[in-house]
């Protein structure tokens, strides 16, 4: 699998290079929604790493956030590519977003890597193996109690039709964390659990770019990743909860009194 992480490294950083290059340039942004933007940059750094994987590995399946589907009839692996989680952010040039790559293998994440171009980050874990931050071993956070923890979260591209539905989670979480932050990435929120800065994550409607990577540097890093009720997590489902274990049982307990509010 090292050569798989070796190409997802090289098309991350010719990605990274780009970025770093237009981020504080005037952006033409489009909407594919209401505030769901996207830029040139984006487009051209997902069309320099779909090159570089379809190059290095032409029989690959390949799924990238903007415009890429290819389907390779028979494969086992397809890569999950986001170009730039934290468009907005970009847009706005708030020096927070990444580049996310993972690999799939039978429907199994076995690759993931998060790169931040602006810090010279790189977050990557390969299944069974560990999690590592430009090549130093990371692990989760101590932090054992709710009331201490610092968390993360976001907010669907949906949250303007029914923003209470969303702020009654964020209402619980306040009530009970040390902390809340919302950067606007979920790549790097997931990273920033695995390497210990954050204690736990939530968040609703991600895409399967959003997190396969994330999720599964978290995991090898010793934390937890879930759905809301602590089960299962897939990269298809539509509700992530990650945590560096210890407060996990607190953080479900929180989404679960915040869902039965008002019922």
């Amino acid at each position: 699998m090292e050569h798989f992480l070796s190409v997802a490294w090289q098309a991350a950083r010719l990605a990274g290079a780009l970025i770093r290059e237009n981020w504080q340039r005037v952006h033409a942004i489009e909407y594919k929604s209401a505030i769901d933007l996207v830029t040139a940059t984006d487009r051209a750094s997902e069309e320099t790493i779909v090159a570089h994987l379809a190059k290095s590995y032409p029989g690959h399946s390949i799924l990238a956030e903007e415009a890429t589907a290819i389907v390779a009839p028979g494969s086992i692996y397809r890569w999950i590519v986001d170009p730039l989680d934290g468009t907005t952010n970009f847009a706005h040039s708030f020096p927070h977003f990444a580049v996310s790559i993972a690999l799939e293998r039978e429907k199994e994440i076995i690759l993931g890597l998060v790169y931040d171009p602006l810090r010279d980050e790189g977050f990557s874990a390969l299944k069974g193996e560990g999690a590592v931050l430009n090549d130093a071993p990371i692990r989760v956070s101590k932090i054992g109690e709710l009331d201490k923890a610092l968390l993360a979260t976001g907010f669907p591209y949906d949250h303007r039709e029914d923003p209470d539905y969303y702020l009654k989670y964020f209402r619980s979480f306040t009530r009970r964390a040390q902390g809340i932050r919302r950067a606007g990435s979920a790549a790097l929120d997931l990273c920033y659990v695995a390497v210990g800065r954050l204690d736990g994550f939530w968040e609703m409607k991600l895409k399967p770019w959003d997190i396969a990577a994330g999720a599964l540097i978290v995991a090898e890093a010793g934390g937890i990743v879930s759905n809301f009720s602590g089960g299962g997590f897939s990269i298809d489902g539509e509700e992530t909860l990650a945590s560096n274990g210890l407060i996990h049982g607190e953080m479900i307990t929180a989404l679960e009194e915040a869902e039965g509010e008002g019922e």
